[in-house]
């Protein structure tokens, strides 16, 4: 992202399979949290000893709207699409019950900007980066990330089989995700790309051609050409986004408390197969994206 960045709907559900082994960027085994961040003893994260916003409550933050196949229906508090699942895994795992999230509504861009934060973390396709984490913690990565390029099936870009082939493209992104850091670092084109505020601006624009192509992640990408812009396609998929393999982590306030305690469930959701249980629901099985080289 994030798409970036943002279930599919019960009716789609063939449209959204990603393999696994094709879909996610390699496996990073380092973690996003701080080193700083990760002496917090086991009795600190014992359930009714995390030092939350809210006494008893976990406060989740994510962006409004809250795209498909990441949340379903606008509604994060569904427990429905990948990360509303993810975050109340998280929250049994730190020991509260899906009645005790708190949903805040927090601006992608927001989130891991520099100041006191009005969550106790933040789920909302975010890139772990080493820019980032000057200003915020993260946890350990929960999501392996493909960034992915969309055209519409009648433009002449919808051929492209390498990264060369888009560079005389009109290329469209949201501003401030690893989306924009594929087309300026990886494609770079000869034209200025377009920057949007949200993805459904990029979408219109591409809809309506004021773009070639739009950038995004994968599992982004095949909802909108399933579900949203179905006159567009899937052009193809990066092999790693910027050239380094890039992951999705809950996003905390620098020196947070918790990002050992958020970091250690995460990392336990990942060993148990329940992250890639849900990740097999949600977002993957087996669609062929090529690769652009």
């Amino acid at each position: 992202m994030h798409l970036t960045a943002r279930s599919l709907l019960p009716a789609l559900p063939a449209l959204l399979v990603i393999a696994a082994a094709t879909a996610c960027a390699p496996q990073d085994t380092s973690t996003g949290a701080d080193a700083s961040s990760s002496g917090s003893s086991a009795s600190a994260c014992d359930p009714g000893a995390l030092a939350t916003r809210a006494k008893g409550k976990l406060t989740v933050g994510t962006d409004k709207p809250a795209y498909a196949p990441w949340f379903q229906d606008d509604d994060p508090a569904s427990g429905k699409g990948f990360e509303s699942a993810v975050t109340y895994a998280v929250a049994k795992a730190l020991g509260y019950e899906k009645n005790q999230v708190v949903w805040q509504t927090v601006p992608f861009n927001n989130s891991f900007a520099p100041g006191e934060k009005n969550f106790d973390f933040d789920i909302n396709q975010v890139s772990i980066s080493d820019e980032r984490k000057k200003a915020v913690d993260f946890s350990s990565g929960y999501y392996d990330v493909r960034q992915a390029v969309i055209a519409l099936k009648d433009s002449p870009y919808a051929k492209a089989t390498t990264a060369a082939g888009l560079k005389d493209a009109k290329l469209g992104a949201q501003v401030g995700t690893t989306s924009l850091d594929t087309i300026n670092q990886i494609i770079k084109p000869t034209r200025q790309p377009a920057v949007f505020q949200k993805n459904d601006f990029a979408k219109s624009a591409l809809r309506n051609g004021q773009v070639d192509a739009i950038v995004v992640d994968l599992p982004t990408a095949f909802y909108i050409t399933g579900a949203e812009v179905p006159d567009a396609k899937v052009v193809g998929q990066f092999a790693d986004s910027a050239g380094v393999a890039e992951r999705f982590g809950l996003v905390l306030d620098k020196g947070s408390a918790l990002t050992s305690c958020v970091t250690r469930a995460v990392d336990g959701l990942r060993a148990d197969g329940t992250l890639a249980a849900l990740e097999k629901r949600w977002l993957s099985d087996a669609v062929n994206a090529p690769v652009l080289k």
